[in-house]
C-alpha cells in the first residue's frame, strides 16, 4: 500500500489535510515529456488556479488526478484516496467539467440530470430531487424541459457543471471551464465557483483567462514545459515580477528637481513634475521611500503603487520550455509562502 502523503509544513509543524496533493507527478508520450516531476498541496474549501500555454501539461494534470489516465511516476491523493490504491474512492469524491460540455443534445436539461442520476445509483427519488435542486440552483429551471441541442453557449456550461454537482463532489476539476463564453456568462461561471467554496467545496481550476485566476482563486501555480515553475497567492506573483515602482508627482518645478536629486534613479517625467521609483510597494519600501523625501524637505502631491498583473507573470514565466522544448533560466520553482 502506498505510504500517505506528509502533511508537514515548513516549520515541520502539521498542515490541515490537502484535498489534493501530489509528489513527482510525471507523464510522457513517447519522447515528450509532458509533466516533469510536479509537486501540489491543494487546501480544502479553496480555489486552486493551474496556469499555463498550450502544452504546458493542464488537461494531463487534470486527467491524472481524475483517474481518466495514469502518471508515469510520483504519487497523488484526492479528497484522501490515493490516486493507485483508491481510484474508486477518488472517482466517488469528485466531479469533472473538461474543456467541451459533455451533454446530451438529444435529451431535455432535466433528464441529461437524471442520467447522471442513474449513472450514480442515487435512486429514482433522490435523482428528481438533485435534478430539480440544481435546475433551480443555476437558474435553468425555466428550461428543465428543453433539449440542450436548444441552449445558448453559456447555458450549456451551467447545464455541464450541474451534471458535475448531481454527486455532491468534494473536490471539482474544472478544466477551462469559460473558453467560448461570453463575458456575462463568465462572471454568472464565476460566481458559481465561488458559491461552491463558500458551501465547503475544493475546486482545481485551470484557465487561459488570468482575469479568471487573478478574481477566483487562492493560489496559483504556473505550468510550463511541465514543470511548475512558480506558486503563490495572485500578489504574490505580481510582486516578484520587475516592474514595481512607485510614481511620484510635485506640485512644483522646485521639488520635483530637489526630490529627483534624493531619487537619482528614478525614471523622470519632466512634463508632469513626476518620478518613476522602482520598489516592489510594500510598507517597508513606502516608509523608506517617504523618509527620504522627508529628509529631502519634500512633499508629493500625490503617489500611486503600480505592480505588475497576471500578464506579466505569464509572459515573463512561461513560453521557453514550451517552444524550445529546454528549460529557460526562469524555469526554477519558486513557492511563495
Amino acid at each position: 500500500m502506498p505510504m500517505p502523503i506528509p502533511n508537514s509544513g515548513r516549520d515541520g509543524g502539521p498542515q490541515p489535510p490537502a484535498a489534493v496533493s501530489a509528489v513527482g507527478l510525471r507523464k510522457a508520450y513517447g519522447d515528450k515529456t509532458v509533466l516533469d516531476g510536479i509537486d501540489l498541496r491543494i487546501p480544502a474549501g479553496s480555489v486552486f488556479a493551474l496556469l499555463g500555454p498550450n502544452g504546458a501539461g493542464k488537461t494531463t494534470t487534470v486527467q491524472i488526478l481524475s483517474t481518466l489516465i495514469a502518471a508515469d511516476g510520483g504519487r497523488a491523493q484526492v479528497a484522501g484516496h490515493d490516486l493507485t490504491d483508491s481510484p474508486d474512492g477518488v472517482r466517488s469524491a469528485i466531479g469533472v467539467t473538461g474543456q467541451f460540455s459533455a451533454l446530451d443534445d438529444l435529451l431535455t436539461a432535466e433528464e441529461n440530470l437524471l442520467l447522471v442520476a442513474d449513472l450514480l445509483r442515487l435512486g429514482r427519488r433522490e435523482g428528481r430531487f438533485r435534478a430539480r435542486e440544481l435546475l433551480q440552483r443555476f437558474d435553468i429551471a425555466d428550461v428543465a424541459d428543453k433539449r440542450a441541442a436548444t441552449f445558448s453557449g453559456g447555458m450549456r456550461r451551467r447545464l455541464d457543471l450541474a451534471m458535475t454537482l448531481v454527486g455532491e463532489p468534494q473536490v471539482i476539476f474544472l478544466d477551462e471551464p469559460t473558453t467560448g463564453l461570453d463575458p456575462r456568462s463568465r462572471r454568472t461561471m464565476w460566481d458559481t465557483v465561488r458559491s461552491l467554496v463558500a458551501g465547503g467545496t475544493t475546486v482545481f481550476l485551470t484557465t487561459q483567462y488570468l482575469e479568471e485566476a487573478d478574481q477566483l482563486a487562492d493560489r496559483i501555480a504556473v505550468l510550463d514545459g511541465g514543470r511548475i515553475v512558480a506558486e503563490g497567492t495572485a500578489g504574490e506573483l505580481k510582486a516578484r515580477i520587475p516592474g514595481s515602482h512607485v510614481r511620484l508627482r510635485f506640485a512644483r518645478p522646485g521639488e520635483y528637481e530637489r526630490a529627483a536629486e534624493a531619487f537619482p534613479d528614478a525614471a523622470r517625467d519632466d512634463e508632469d513634475l513626476a518620478l518613476r521609483v522602482a520598489g516592489d510597494g510594500g510598507l517597508d519600501a513606502l516608509r523608506v521611500l517617504l523618509d527620504r523625501l522627508d529628509t529631502a524637505g519634500v512633499r508629493a502631491a500625490d503617489f500611486s503603487v503600480h505592480t505588475p498583473d497576471l500578464d506579466d507573470v505569464f509572459l515573463t514565466l512561461t513560453g521557453g520550455a514550451t517552444r524550445t522544448g529546454t528549460s529557460s533560466p526562469l524555469h526554477v520553482k519558486e513557492t511563495l509562502r
